[in-house]
């Protein structure tokens, strides 16, 4: 299901989730880190279940699958479970589509989402109705029932998990220039609060709930911006430390430290990978 995931790639993400003891064959017992010695087995990580089919989800879904994770990913995209994760019983097909293929479910990575411009999303005085309502069904509502589902599950099964949301930079750094969707802005805000309250309740029984908010990532969402060499040219400055648009894989490596056991101390935290944005006045 999932296409090669590159060498360097795989090696970032070994080095993330740290030091792991090995039993290798036709040799002693000692320490391998990441996938540097030929004998490293890849332990079953985690089933993670990840909404989105493309993009950010399907980089970190092969990012996941590449160090040992099972991988279950849910949306309205190609080789992936279909479920329209905007009505009310999407979140339930998916999580027992997950658990009836795996037995179990570890992490969840909410990424499905999208603009609502085509809907009407833009400046509040401009703002339509349903550009305000969908905006919010596709971004914050599908993570609240995902979250939801899940979430009545561990502890309707005594089970321990982490959870990641997808925030976004525009959050808590507007920029009113060239991304004028308040709609889509106060949802992923709204995505931020409710992070932080989840993780304040669940952390005693050991769920962890964190957001990752990207900068402008190079994804199908943001054709648009990468087809306007005016907007381009913007965010090479406003991104210097990536030069300009950040490589999905980048915002996959931080996904899935977040998820791994490497960031297991870790809770209540929006975590900006930005290229620089938030720092950068321009």
């Amino acid at each position: 299901m999932y296409h090669s995931v590159p060498r360097t790639l795989v090696s970032a993400a070994s080095r993330l989730i740290g030091t792991r003891s090995v039993e290798c064959p036709d040799k002693p017992r000692h320490e391998c880190r990441g996938g540097r010695q030929e004998c490293l087995r890849h332990e079953i990580v985690m089933v993670l279940l990840i909404t989105g089919c493309s993009g950010i989800a399907r980089v970190t879904a092969e990012l996941a699958a590449a160090n040992g994770a099972q991988v279950f990913m849910a949306g309205l995209g190609e080789n992936c479970f279909q479920a329209d994760l905007t009505t009310p019983n999407g979140a339930a097909l998916a999580l027992g589509a997950c658990l009836a293929k795996h037995g179990r479910i570890d992490g969840l990575f909410n990424v499905a989402g999208g603009s609502g411009r085509r809907f009407g999303d833009g400046p509040l005085h401009e703002c339509t109705d349903e550009g305000w309502a969908q905006t919010f069904d596709l971004n914050l509502t599908t993570s609240f029932r995902m979250n939801r589902a899940v979430l009545n599950h561990w502890l309707t099964s005594n089970q321990s998990g982490t959870i990641l949301n997808m925030s976004s930079v525009l959050a808590e750094s507007p920029e009113p220039g060239h991304f004028t969707t308040h709609a889509y802005a106060a949802s992923k805000a709204a995505i931020n609060g409710m992070t932080r309250a989840m993780a304040a309740y669940y952390a005693p029984r050991n769920i962890r709930v964190n957001a990752i908010a990207p900068g402008l990532t190079a994804t199908p969402m943001s054709k648009r911006a990468q087809a306007d060499t005016e907007l381009l040219a913007y965010i090479e400055r406003k991104q210097p430390i990536t030069g300009g648009i950040i490589d999905a894989a980048e915002i996959a490596q931080a996904a899935w430290f977040l998820l791994s056991e490497a960031s297991k101390a870790i809770t209540g935290q929006i975590m900006t990978v930005d290229g620089g944005w938030t720092i950068t006045s321009i």
